[in-house]
């Protein structure tokens, strides 16, 4: 087999392995994110770790996803200097590769502690395009240098684009249910005032409405506690 007939067969390999995990009934975003971290330290070439990186504003830097301790370690060292080849993938390129962590000089600070508390040597990291404000990157490692070649750059950016899109769906699941929860709680607070008040539900949700707004405390937790206090006196 040639390598564009094995990229290929990966690329289908990949894009059935993220439909089949989206499309159980109870993947949350965490899991969804985790197993691709997972089966993208297995499918690029080269790999031996991998990771995801989320930031808002390079300021703080999170790692929902990891195969082992050295990706989370080294997201504490971006985040400490507010530099790195994760962070540059997230906010600058498509893709940023370092092939010897020894003699990369883009990103000294990084580099100096990257080296001094990790055997990694070898980094390609790959943009994600998370739905908001969020920028994001996947991330695989080696500890040999020179690890990765043209073939591990073509099947991480299909693997990140995958990523992208079965990861934003999971979490827009995850927003969509929440809506409906929290629709179901409001509206029983509001049935609790209707009934309680003898007022209609405009009223009942103006009521709840004022209860937040004077609190200082969103409507949904106004309704919660509402409606969790209510609880036992309907028993």
């Amino acid at each position: 087999m040639n390598i564009s007939s094995e990229v290929e067969t990966t690329h289908l390999r990949i894009a059935e392995l993220v439909q089949n995990l989206h499309s159980r009934p109870s993947a949350d975003s965490d899991t969804v994110i985790a197993e691709l971290a997972e089966h993208a330290a297995a499918e690029i070439p080269g790999a031996q770790y991998a990771g995801v990186t989320v930031t808002r504003n390079r300021k703080h830097i999170d790692t929902p996803a990891a195969t082992h301790m050295y990706p989370m370690l080294l997201d504490k060292i971006q985040e400490r200097h507010r530099e790195g080849p994760c962070l540059s993938a997230a906010w600058e390129e498509k893709t940023v590769h370092v092939a010897d962590l020894e003699t990369d000089k883009r990103f000294p600070r990084y580099r100096k502690d990257a080296l001094a508390e990790t055997p990694i040597r070898s980094i390609m990291a790959f943009q994600l395009f998370i739905a908001g404000e969020t920028m994001g990157a996947l991330n695989v490692y080696a500890e040999s240098a020179n690890a990765f070649n043209s073939e591990s750059k073509t099947i991480g950016l299909i693997f990140a684009a995958h990523s992208s899109v079965a990861w934003n769906s999971a979490r827009r699941d995850e927003q969509f249910q929440n809506a409906l929860a929290s629709r179901d709680i409001i509206g029983q607070a509001k049935g609790m005032i209707m009934e309680r008040y003898g007022v209609d539900a405009v009223q009942a949700f103006d009521l709840l409405r004022k209860l937040s707004q004077d609190s200082n405390v969103a409507l949904i937790k106004v309704a919660t506690k509402l409606v969790n206090d209510t609880a036992p006196d309907a028993v």
